[in-house]
């Protein structure tokens, strides 16, 4: 068995990419595909950060599963919801989803 010894610097790496993703997310405000691009790349930091803290603490890989398997139908979800913006708006910029200017 392989036995993963991960240190401060890894969780560091993992902290500043899930911070810069957040600032991605909190900045792309015109369309709505980066949106949803930028939230799928939050799950993937948070998917590798809980792998690592279940190899460091021995804890149960079906949970990570379960994460996995939510995230996905998070990512339809968004992807359905692109799909019928278009289809209704004829473009996915996030500025037709005010309603002042409906």
């Amino acid at each position: 068995m392989l036995i993963f010894d991960y240190n401060f610097l890894d969780f560091f790496i993992l902290f500043l990419m899930f911070i810069s993703g957040m600032m991605v997310f909190c900045s792309m405000r015109s369309h709505l595909l980066l949106s949803l691009l930028s939230l799928e790349y939050l799950v993937l930091c948070i998917y590798m950060m809980m792998i690592m803290y279940m190899y460091m603490y021995k804890g149960d890989m079906y949970l990570i599963l379960i994460f996995l398997t939510f995230s996905v139908c998070e990512g339809v979800l968004g992807l359905s919801i692109l799909v019928n913006f278009i289809r209704c708006h004829g473009n996915d910029q996030v500025n037709s989803l005010f309603m002042m200017k409906w």
